[in-house]
């Protein structure tokens, strides 16, 4: 319940025109929304500045439509869901007209946020290899449904350093990197050595043998010696974005 809302209702109390039980009723109820199968946090936007976002990998179809229908209700922000597949994505349309579905990063959403945005601070997400765009996809996608420009930079990995050297414009001028990158995992530690903004290192599952499903990028992001690198789960893009957005937004 955003300030105004509860002004309001306290003010209709002191006028008689709402009972206390009504009012406490009201308050107590718009913090969450109780539909049996889920809790959906109400509040997360007065508290962090962005709706509850549904994760849907687990969920049915009708769950994420209802979760989603009542968050587009309860909110004027750009709502999203991650993780969702074509199917799902295909049942949830056909009761959210609006709702606008992205394959390569699996996220659907709808958009109602027309704030500007502000283009002298930027993201830059980059990937070593073109394997690992769909987590890339869901780290820029999610930063800019919260608000942020994004640059994509993408397939400028170690094997071919020469084409990261290429964009070296986008990244000097980005606040804030996230870099995306199976097998090895070395990218990170290249981007983390030629800027002085915050890097956001995201090991993919992208590999064979021994990258053992992205444990190998993992290790050696976390064994970076490049200072100011931090390193997300192994596939997050989606944390990556959320990151990138909150520490691009600090002034």
């Amino acid at each position: 319940m955003k300030k105004e809302d509860i002004e309001k209702c306290l003010t209709d109390y002191k006028s008689g025109r709402m009972s206390l039980a009504d009012a406490m009723d009201k308050i107590e109820n718009s913090n969450c929304a109780n539909m049996g199968f889920a809790n959906v946090d109400l509040n997360r936007e007065a508290r962090q500045g962005f709706p509850e976002v549904i994760f849907a990998e687990g969920k049915t179809a009708e769950q994420v439509t209802e979760i989603m229908a009542t968050l587009v209700e309860r909110s004027e922000k750009n709502v999203m869901a991650s993780r969702v597949s074509a199917d799902k994505a295909a049942v949830v349309q056909r009761k959210i007209k609006n709702a606008i579905y992205d394959s390569e990063s699996r996220i659907l959403y709808v958009k109602r946020d027309t704030s500007p945005v502000d283009e002298a601070h930027r993201i830059a997400v980059l990937t070593a290899g073109t394997s690992d765009i769909p987590v890339a996809a869901e780290a820029a996608l999610t930063a800019e449904l919260m608000g942020n420009a994004v640059d994509r930079v993408y397939d400028v990995g170690v094997a071919g350093i020469h084409r990261l050297f290429a964009h070296e414009k986008e990244i000097m001028a980005a606040n804030v990197l996230i870099v995306v990158a199976g097998m090895e995992g070395a990218l990170a530690s290249v981007v983390g050595g030629l800027t002085a903004h915050p890097v956001i290192a995201v090991p993919t599952s992208v590999g064979y043998g021994a990258s053992f499903h992205g444990l190998s990028a993992l290790l050696a992001m976390l064994n970076s010696c490049a200072a100011g690198v931090a390193v997300m789960n192994i596939d997050n893009g989606f944390g990556a974005g959320v990151l990138a957005s909150k520490i691009n937004k600090l002034r």
